[in-house]
């Protein structure tokens, strides 16, 4: 199958639907990324979909695009000469962390950024709603669970379903909000907000989370949860990279 060529039926870019020409299996734009060959034959990703000309389609993850540029399928799918990058699948990955950090920073251009434990805590026991959290992937795993504890009390059971995205170093952060050694964050509620968490859910999928929606860093936080603290099991069962609730 690995030489097979996509029909052009396979190939459409209308409809609902897109068809990953690593491994043929159909699913929504949302859980693809186009890529396009630039005019001088370098394979492109277009993350907007906005580019001119025929388009590929992968499964919106690092292994299919590094399978995609090892297996040739580039070039067969474009049906043209298309040089793909060996380190593509890195490539898409930090367009994908900068879009998303892009986003944070326009939640925080927007005043629904809060930082700081005390401050956070505060916010959340004081009946603010919010779209969910940010954890530093450098933050240490007393405060992440500390920081579940927070929600439990708030929410109860439903402190599983707000999303806490371990996806950026502490200076990363500080970057795109501004400020110094930012480790924890909570997010208000706004368009601005769901829009990064859209993205987050992206980056986390690309990365290798096992659910597209909902994911957390279990990599680099594990032993956080306890029995008591359903908002951060998931962290304790080394549950997928990213943003996750249940």
């Amino acid at each position: 199958m690995d030489e097979v060529e996509l029909t052009d039926a396979e190939l459409d870019e209308t409809g609902p639907e897109r068809t990953c020409i690593v491994t043929r299996a159909k699913g929504s734009p949302d859980q693809m990324i186009r890529f396009v060959a630039s005019p001088d034959g370098v394979v492109t990703p277009d993350l907007k979909r906005r580019l001119p000309g025929r388009g590929v389609w992968v499964t919106a993850t690092a292994k299919a695009v590094a399978e995609a540029v090892k297996k040739g399928a580039f070039a067969r799918g474009l049906r043209a000469k298309a040089t793909a990058s060996p380190a593509l699948a890195e490539e898409v990955d930090a367009l994908l962390e900068r879009d998303a950090l892009q986003y944070l920073s326009l939640v925080n251009k927007a005043g629904l950024v809060v930082t700081g434990f005390a401050k956070v805590e505060k916010l959340v026991a004081g009946g603010s709603e919010i779209a969910g959290m940010v954890h530093a992937v450098d933050a240490g795993d007393d405060g992440v669970r500390k920081m579940g504890q927070v929600l439990s009390r708030r929410y109860g059971e439903a402190a599983a379903t707000v999303p806490r995205a371990i996806l950026f170093a502490s200076g990363q952060m500080d970057l795109a909000l501004g400020r110094a050694n930012v480790i924890h964050a909570a997010l208000k509620t706004g368009p601005a907000a769901e829009a990064f968490f859209s993205r987050a859910r992206r980056l986390s999928l690309y990365r290798g989370a096992s659910d597209p929606g909902l994911a957390m860093n279990g990599e680099d936080k594990q032993g956080v949860g306890s029995q008591s603290d359903p908002a951060v099991n998931d962290v304790a069962n080394g549950l997928s990279p990213g943003i996750r609730s249940e």
